[in-house]
């Protein structure tokens, strides 16, 4: 099944303002649905199309690159002896899937690029990588789109539903609650999405009618193939990034969810295993939040990368991740989840939710973790705001609550602390929306809104 998926939109952007003066390349982790969404845009955006599949093309069509890229007529002429057929009508598209697997040919969209007689998309995982660039001049002549599992949105798609999500935007921009009858509904909905998660793989199976276990079963191999990835990595680099990986629900367990190394390792230090952290985020399997020691604006300049968080990049992943250690079936833990009579540390589930929402709407993950004194106190206490980001030029800070919410101390004292003018505070949580003492308490599906 094709879904319906956003990145659509920004390709057709791409499409219309480039005018084939450059080439767009779509990253993002494997298994996310880059080679299903773009053929899909060629098959309606184009006349032809021509798929270049470097996990599978053989040695000649790789030569013709390494060979003729000084001759385009020759390189055309004998890419499409190779494959068997041309490219036919006025506008037609080049599409170099996996592009990272043979970097040679995103040197050459550089050259195809200037020639102009085709338009080109690539699509990669793992593409930002050291290893896969080094060697290789990156092309100026190519414009990037990050895409990251389906949104919630985009499952309410698949699903069938298409009224939803407009309700829920225009209760956020009114600021007004749903009423309790539709906001369980709602969650329950999304309960369900955290379980399933936005690989379109699981999502099908969903859709399809499949039991929790079966959906299950396509998660945990899709989980097999990033650690087979990251384990290829290590052999390489001699670092331990799988292990980083699969260590994850254990971090998030952690008091704050503050990543300790020596969970991996008793010996381990940050500056042994910061490449693995990196390639891990880089790689769009898992998403990184890092401290800030100051609350100004400009967050990147106070970063302190040696104290960070480290969530997976889709929930659902997470969560099977989690059910390997459970006694109990499958199917059954799952409704659990879904009905929320989960007696697990259903937090993490929630804030690993919405670091990934947070994330896929464009903003970069920051916490931050400081000293207070209150007047009532003999001493100073750490306090924690689980998320930072900027609105309008000022501090926006977030905290995440599963269960009870009405404490909201690192709030206050965060503004007595550095006398900060913020924007917003948000408290997302998992009942209906409201406003109370200048703070705005959203359910977590509306976390994409902020």
């Amino acid at each position: 099944m094709v879904f319906k998926r956003k990145v659509y939109d920004k390709l057709l952007e791409w499409k219309e303002l480039s005018a084939g003066s450059s080439a767009v390349l779509l990253e993002g982790a494997r298994r996310i649905g880059k080679s299903t969404i773009v053929e899909e845009f060629a098959k309606h955006e184009y006349d032809d199309y021509m798929i270049l599949d470097f996990a599978k093309e053989n040695q000649n069509i790789k030569n013709n690159f390494i060979e003729n890229m000084d001759d385009l007529d020759s390189f055309f002429r004998n890419l499409f002896l190779l494959k068997g057929r041309s490219l036919k009508g006025n506008r037609c598209v080049l599409i170099f899937d996996e592009v990272q697997l043979f970097p040679l040919a995103r040197q050459a969209i550089k050259y195809l690029v200037a020639d102009g007689r085709y338009e080109y998309i690539e699509t990669g995982s793992l593409i930002s990588i050291r290893k896969n660039v080094k060697d290789i001049l990156i092309p100026s002549e190519e414009h990037r789109i990050k895409m990251y599992p389906m949104d919630f949105e985009e499952y309410l798609w698949a699903i069938g539903d298409d009224v939803t999500y407009s309700a829920i935007k225009q209760a956020f921009e009114k600021r007004k609650p749903l009423g309790d009858a539709i906001h369980r509904k709602i969650m329950k909905v999304f309960r369900t999405y955290m379980v399933v998660g936005g690989m379109p793989q699981a999502v099908n199976a969903y859709v399809e009618g499949k039991t929790f276990e079966q959906i299950d079963y396509v998660k945990s191999n899709i989980l097999q193939l990033y650690e087979e990835d990251l384990a290829k990595y290590d052999k390489d680099n001699r670092e331990k990034a799988s292990v980083i990986y699969k260590t994850i629900p254990e971090q998030l367990e952690n008091k704050n969810s503050h990543f300790k190394f020596s969970l991996v390792d008793k010996n381990a230090r940050y500056k042994n295993y910061v490449d693995a952290v990196s390639f891990i985020a880089e790689a769009m399997i898992g998403n990184e939040c890092i401290n800030v020691t100051k609350p100004e604006i400009a967050l990147e300049l106070f970063a302190d990368r040696s104290n960070f968080k480290l969530y997976m990049g889709d929930t659902g992943l997470l969560v099977t991740q989690i059910m390997k250690n459970q006694d109990e079936t499958d199917e059954n833990l799952m409704k659990a989840l879904i009905f929320d009579e989960l007696g697990i540390n259903q937090g993490m589930i929630l804030e690993n939710m919405v670091a990934q929402m947070l994330k896929a709407t464009g903003h970069e993950l920051y916490f931050h973790e400081y000293l207070y004194q209150p007047e009532e106190s003999g001493g100073e206490k750490k306090y924690e705001i689980d998320f930072l980001t900027v609105k309008k030029k000022k501090i926006c800070p977030i905290e995440v609550k599963s269960s009870g919410y009405k404490s909201h101390k690192s709030f206050d004292y965060l503004g007595k602390k550095y006398q900060l003018k913020m924007e917003d505070r948000f408290i997302i949580y998992t009942k209906d929306l409201k406003y109370a003492d200048g703070i705005t308490y959203i359910p977590v599906y509306m976390t994409p809104f902020i």
